[in-house]
């Protein structure tokens, strides 16, 4: 049975390093605060009360869907499609085709953003392989209105990260949640990687100043890596109840 992403892919190997998938955690956490939409995120409550606890849930739908023969992973993307219709008859309203799309085109634009900054520039063919294959997960979940080629996709998401975005009292409660999750200086951390990978009208509505103060730590960390010492400034920066989880994202789901 073939795989529903290819064994080669650029896309399992983004979706295979833990190190990226925390900066596409760190791209989304600020963008999930300014979606027009994020009130349907604090109708389950799950976001505000538990937001590392909602990271890995979502990774892990992300992952098992990359890793997983085709079946599994279309009866995974059928799992959260069935998830998100129970949250909409639970507040007897739909949630928009806009907001289905935008998280859509959120990891697609966050794991090229994320694998750029920590290891290189892709090809426009290997952007196109992350376009079309979180793509064809929409297509699975019956999302309306998708973009046909990853050039139709750059004009949209554009037009989405001006109409779809705003700060509100939602982004100013999140971020505080944030800060309480993670405490003062894991905040801190979490907001220079922002800085790092977030679009340009992220940071513009977020007040976000255009000196990242973690470029210089990133070449420490990369050094680090390559010395295999990455695993003690880990268990230095990451809050110890989720080392075992993140010490996964660097293994495939089973």
């Amino acid at each position: 049975m073939s795989n529903f992403v290819r064994e080669n892919s650029i896309v399992r190997k983004i979706w295979g390093n833990g190190d990226t998938i925390l900066f596409i955690f760190a791209g989304s956490a600020a963008e999930f605060a300014l979606n027009k939409a994020v009130d349907w995120l604090y109708f389950t409550g799950r976001l505000p009360a538990d937001p590392l606890g909602r990271l890995f849930s979502t990774v892990a739908y992300a992952r098992q869907i990359v890793f997983s023969e085709e079946d599994a992973a279309l009866t995974t993307i059928d799992q959260m499609a069935k998830i998100h219709a129970g949250v909409e008859a639970k507040r007897g309203q739909t949630i928009p085709d806009w907001a289905y799309r935008d998280v859509l085109f959120m990891l697609i634009d966050y794991s090229i953003r994320a694998y750029e900054v920590l290891q290189r520039n892709l090809s426009l063919e290997e952007k196109t392989e992350v376009f079309e294959v979180f793509n064809r997960v929409g297509q699975r979940m019956g999302l309306k209105e998708l973009p046909v080629t990853f050039e139709q996709w750059q004009v949209m998401r554009k037009v989405h990260l001006q109409q779809d975005l705003q700060k509100s009292h939602y982004t100013t409660d999140l971020y505080r949640q944030y800060r309480k999750h993670l405490g003062f200086v894991r905040y801190l951390l979490l907001l220079e990687g922002q800085k790092m990978v977030v679009p340009q009208q992220v940071k513009k509505l977020l007040g976000f100043n255009s000196v990242p103060l973690l470029a210089p730590v990133l070449v420490v960390y990369k050094l680090s890596r390559k010395l295999q010492l990455d695993w003690l400034l880990k268990a230095i920066i990451l809050p110890g109840a989720y080392k075992n989880q993140i010490r996964n994202l660097d293994r495939q789901p089973a």
